[in-house]
C-alpha cells in the first residue's frame, strides 16, 4: 500500500465529532503550494472567498466569481491529502433559491471534490441549508460578521459588541445547527457572545476574532503571515513574510541592473564544466 492511501482525508462528520473535544485547526489557502504546506497541520482548509481582496485586490469579497472558487478549491485540492477541503460559495451563487444554492453547490463538489462547501447567513439560510444537506452536501455556515453583505452593513466591523445586540447573532448560529450545518464559523463578535453560541449549538464552532472559547479557530492565512496591507485588529501575525519577500525581490533586481545574476558561464563553472 502506498503513503497516499493509507493517508485519509477528513471528512465533515470527522468535524462535527470533535464538537467540545480537540480545538479544529483552520487556515485559508488558494494555492496548491501553500495547501501542501499547511495541510499537515490543519483539519480544515478553507478556500475563501477573502482571495477576492488578498489575491485579486478588490475592495470586497463581492466581485468574486464561483469560476474563481472553482478554479483555486481545484488547485486546493491537488496540494492537500489530509485535511478537509471546504469551498466558499460567492455572493450571487446561492442566495436567490435554494435550488439555485444546490446547483452552484453541486457544481463546486464536482469540480474540484471538495468535501463540504460554505455559506453566509444564519436564519435566514436555514431553509437552504436544510435542503442542501437533505441531498448529500455538507455545509459550513457562517455566522456574525458576514463579509458578503458588507454593502448592507456598511464596514467591517465587529458585530454583537453590545449585548443587547446578541439575540439575533445567536438565533443564527442556532438556526443553521438545527438546519444540519456539520459546524459554524463565528466572525468579529464579543468574546463572551463567542462563548455563549458554542455552549448552546450542537455543532463545532470555529472563530475568527471570537474568542478562544469556540472549539477552532480560523485565520486568513495572508493575514497571519503579514502579507495582506489590512488586518483586522484581532488577527495575531505568526510571521511577517512581506519585508522578507520585499527584501529578495529588492536584492534580485539590484544584481540584473549591476548585471551580477549568473549567467551560463558561471553556472557551468560552478559544475565544473564548460560551455
Amino acid at each position: 500500500m502506498s503513503l497516499q492511501d493509507e493517508i485519509r482525508r477528513l471528512t465533515a462528520p470527522d468535524i462535527l465529532a470533535r464538537k467540545g473535544g480537540d480545538p479544529i485547526v483552520a487556515l485559508t489557502s488558494y494555492h496548491a503550494h501553500t495547501a501542501r504546506l499547511v495541510d499537515k497541520h490543519c483539519d480544515v482548509i478553507l478556500v475563501g472567498d477573502s482571495l477576492g481582496m488578498v489575491m485579486h485586490g478588490f475592495e470586497s469579497t463581492v466581485p468574486v466569481t464561483l469560476d474563481m472558487m472553482i478554479l483555486q478549491g481545484h488547485a486546493v485540492m491537488r496540494g492537500s491529502k489530509r485535511a478537509l477541503v471546504v469551498v466558499d460559495m460567492p455572493f450571487g451563487s446561492y442566495e436567490a433559491s435554494k435550488e439555485q444554492a444546490f446547483m452552484s453547490a453541486a457544481r463546486v463538489m464536482k469540480e474540484t471534490g471538495c468535501g463540504a462547501i460554505k455559506v453566509e447567513g444564519g436564519v435566514r439560510m436555514a431553509e437552504t441549508i436544510a435542503f442542501l444537506t437533505a441531498r448529500g452536501v455538507p455545509v459550513m455556515a457562517h455566522v456574525g460578521l458576514t463579509p458578503q453583505a458588507i454593502n448592507t452593513i456598511g464596514s467591517f466591523r465587529a458585530q454583537g459588541r453590545e449585548e443587547s445586540d446578541w439575540a439575533p447573532i445567536e438565533a443564527d448560529a442556532k438556526a443553521v445547527a438545527q438546519a444540519g450545518a456539520f459546524s459554524v464559523v463565528v466572525e468579529a463578535v464579543a468574546e463572551p457572545l463567542g462563548r455563549r453560541i458554542t455552549a448552546s449549538v450542537a455543532i463545532p464552532t470555529i472563530g475568527i476574532g471570537a474568542g478562544p472559547a469556540c472549539d477552532g479557530q480560523i485565520l486568513v492565512l495572508e493575514d497571519m503571515l503579514g502579507l495582506s496591507p489590512r488586518v483586522p485588529k484581532f488577527v495575531k501575525r505568526y510571521g511577517d513574510l512581506g519585508p522578507g519577500i520585499e527584501k529578495a525581490v529588492a536584492d534580485y533586481a539590484k544584481d540584473v541592473r549591476a548585471r551580477g545574476f549568473p549567467g551560463p558561464e558561471h553556472v557551468y563553472a560552478m559544475k565544473g564544466k564548460k560551455p
